[in-house]
């Protein structure tokens, strides 16, 4: 999206384990320019926010930036858990010449974005109506599996920091147990995002065929997930349904830890493209079927986020406070 020249710009980006995207917002977060890139054609993050600077024509050079990263963020060092760039904020802000430079988890971002959505950037799921006031989860799956919330504190809202993708994945079904434990085989810990996540549709869809003892076509996620791959292949259909399934469980699971009786927002790259069939997935079912919590559940509203650059509004939020 490209636009008039600001006075002021600030860089926001999101990078994945794959592309990095960028852009410029003016400080009334308007998006005036934005590129993606693939990680893999630069060597660090910096060589990566210079390229896409350089490509930004007349717009003012920011001096300000939040960077939404698939890492957890624990000090000044940061290391993405599904790609090798490494750095130190301190010297990329340096580099970038910048005042001031935060980094967030991108699930951080995430979280932030959601006050600022729009209902035309939410799918509905179910549930009742939110509650005003009370804590919000969300988590998605792409690369790995993101998650989070924002806590209301004080008439703001804090976003919480953490790494529960990595969390154990625990199995509602006999079936789920048995690909789980055909799974641990592999790994020696099956975390939520083994199996939540594109490389986890193809851990699932490899542990059903295992288990069934019928060879694995080298799918990738997106093939499994594709409605005319499953229409011909019945171990994609039932691994699409189980990767749905399981993210009700976690969001359900992550819901109760929360409270997050103010609603339950599923992000990320791959449920979005699953469009109206993740509606009628089995996630909404797993996500109540809690035993005596299910009446909680059931008045959560869960929905799906379809901006396609929630974590710049996120980004944007940071650099506002």
């Amino acid at each position: 999206m490209t636009g008039s020249a600001a006075a002021e710009t600030w860089l926001v980006g999101d990078i994945g384990g794959t592309n990095a995207r960028f852009g410029l917002m003016s400080p009334k977060r308007d998006l005036l320019h934005s590129q993606i890139l693939a990680d893999s054609d630069y060597t660090g993050v910096a060589e990566a926010i210079e390229a896409f600077l350089d490509k930004s024509g007349d717009l003012p050079k920011p001096r300000r930036g939040a960077i939404a990263i698939a890492s957890p963020i624990t000090g000044d060092r940061v290391s993405m858990t599904n790609h090798p760039w490494r750095f130190s904020i301190t010297e990329l802000r340096r580099q970038l010449g910048f005042d001031r430079l935060e980094v967030i988890n991108d699930f951080t971002a995430q979280a932030l974005a959601l006050p600022h959505l729009g209902a035309e950037h939410k799918m509905p799921l179910g549930g009742g109506a939110p509650i005003a006031g009370r804590p919000l989860a969300v988590l998605g799956p792409g690369s790995g599996l993101g998650v989070s919330g924002l806590i209301p504190a004080g008439g703001k809202w804090v976003p919480l920091t953490g790494e529960g993708g990595h969390a154990t994945m625990a199995p509602a079904t006999d079936r789920e147990g048995a690909v789980l434990g055909h799974m641990r085989r592999q790994f020696d810990h099956v975390s939520a995002e083994r199996c939540l996540s594109g490389p986890g549709l193809v851990n699932l869809y490899n542990a059903l065929a295992g288990i069934d003892g019928v060879p694995a076509v080298q799918y990738t996620a997106a093939q499994i997930t594709d409605p005319e791959t499953c229409a011909g292949d019945r171990l994609c259909r039932e691994a699409t349904d189980m990767f749905c399934a399981m993210l009700g469980g976690a969001a359900g699971d992550l819901a109760l830890t929360l409270g997050a009786q103010g609603g339950v927002f599923i992000a990320g790259g791959i449920v979005p493209r699953l469009g109206r069939r993740f509606a009628a997935s089995p996630f909404r079912a797993r996500f109540e079927a809690k035993g005596r919590f299910q009446a909680y559940l059931a008045a959560i509203p869960t929905a799906v986020v379809t901006h396609p650059l929630a974590a710049f509004v996120g980004c944007g939020a940071a650099l506002a406070d």
